[in-house]
């Protein structure tokens, strides 16, 4: 009986020892946190997106608290009102960011970029990008296997079966940026959304001369310049044979739209052009 009793004081002894010595290591170590930290994070969207350019919406929350200033940062999933509600858990000021959306930079639909082989491996863009061009005559377009929409946690994106190609749902995009980052040909982009959700730009990343462009796909980017010359704006640049809109300065007039001879310029939630009415010729008397 003695020696269980013994044993029992002589472990609680030790333990009550042990628990004193680590209470006071981890009060010599311990690492201070900012409180501040879990209030953003709160107020934070919880996507763990990696939009913001952070692994996260903590490591975000983070930065945010370091930072003297937060202009630089933004949360592309909670926009303008989260980044607003962080601002003033901070005390700091944020300018508010533009909406941007993603946008698909490749017009080789089946119709217009016809097949020339036949693709048998890994439903996979990037396994396919690095084992040959694709299964058209342009090297540089879609490759058509949904890596970009696997990519997507939110559901802004499909696979239309009749182009081939990808197509956002506006509504859903929160321009996290995971297509962009997927896609091994680079032809999704994120660009602001533009007043009224409407933009305008060149669905080509073909560097080809006009020629071999074109014949790769009707509706390619030929580096004509006739857009670059009409836009009253300064706002396209040709370079490498393939035009670029700089939505920062496009005023979305549309001319570049109408003039363009391949139709690789697109507009986006434009109304549809009033019809021209012809005047009556009025007859002269005799």
């Amino acid at each position: 009986m003695n020696v269980v009793l013994i044993t029992i004081i002589s472990l609680g002894v030790l333990g009550a020892l042990a628990a004193i010595i680590l209470y006071f290591v981890a009060q010599k170590f311990k690492v201070f946190e900012d409180p501040r930290i879990d209030q953003v994070e709160e107020a934070l969207p919880a996507a763990n997106c990696g939009g913001c350019g952070f692994p996260g919406c903590r490591a975000f929350a983070e930065a945010m608290v370091k930072a003297d200033d937060i202009s630089d940062l933004n949360c592309p999933v909670g926009g303008a009102d989260t980044m607003s509600a962080t601002a003033a858990i901070l005390g700091k000021e944020v300018a508010a960011a533009d909406p941007m959306v993603a946008v698909v930079r490749c017009n080789g639909t089946c119709e217009n970029r016809p097949r020339i082989t036949e693709y048998d491996g890994a439903t996979s863009c990037t396994i396919a990008s690095s084992l040959y061009g694709g299964d058209t005559g342009c090297s540089n377009g879609c490759l058509g296997l949904g890596e970009c929409v696997d990519a997507c946690d939110f559901n802004a994106m499909y696979m239309d079966e009749k182009t081939g190609l990808p197509v956002i749902i506006e509504d859903n995009c929160v321009s996290c940026g995971a297509c962009v980052t997927a896609c091994p040909k680079d032809i999704i982009e994120l660009r602001k959304k533009g007043p009224k959700s409407r933009r305008i730009f060149v669905s080509c990343i073909n560097t080809d001369k006009g020629g071999a462009a074109k014949k790769a796909c009707s509706a390619a980017c030929i580096g004509c310049k006739k857009c670059q010359k009409i836009c009253p704006f300064d706002a396209i640049e040709v370079e490498n044979n393939l035009a670029y809109i700089d939505y920062n300065k496009c005023k979305l007039c549309r001319k570049c739209v109408a003039e363009c001879p391949t139709n690789a310029i697109h507009m986006v939630n434009f109304p549809p052009p009033k019809p021209k009415v012809e005047k009556p010729v009025e007859e002269k008397a005799e």
